[in-house]
């Protein structure tokens, strides 16, 4: 199975919705993701859980995590959201990076654009990689 670490600095916003939509949206026998920052924050931004909400998903009692090298040790593929200079980078790690707006302290509505753009970015890498649900052998 495929690990995919979605990683922001504070792991409150991007990457917990990225990781979130993935194992949502994957076939859990090819891939799942995890999410970590690099300087994580006390708790997911109410903005975020209120949007996730909005599609089923529970944020509310996740809590930010600090990107561990073990964490990148057992992930084959590094997603940063777009956290410039303090992106990690991690030698070895095939790692690709998503430039999105940050949704700390922004209205749910402007979450929620940035919530759907994550979602086709997601979509598309499981299309890509061949981890959608159904894609298996096709």
């Amino acid at each position: 199975m495929t690990t995919v670490l979605f990683a922001c600095t504070h792991n409150a916003g991007r990457s917990q919705m990225a990781a979130a939509l993935f194992n949502l949206l994957a076939d859990r026998s090819l891939a799942e993701a995890m999410s970590a920052g690099t300087d994580p924050g006390d708790q997911v931004h109410p903005q975020v859980v209120a949007a996730m909400a909005e599609l089923g998903v529970d944020l509310a009692s996740v809590q930010p995590r600090y990107l561990t090298d073990e964490m990148a040790r057992n992930s084959e593929l590094l997603v940063t959201m777009g956290c410039d200079a303090e992106c990690p980078v991690i030698p070895g790690l095939e790692r690709v990076d998503w430039p999105l707006d940050d949704p700390k302290d922004r209205p749910v509505e402007e979450v929620r654009k940035i919530r759907d753009e994550i979602r086709r970015r997601v979509e598309a890498l499981l299309a890509e990689r061949g981890w959608a649900r159904g894609a298996a052998g096709a």
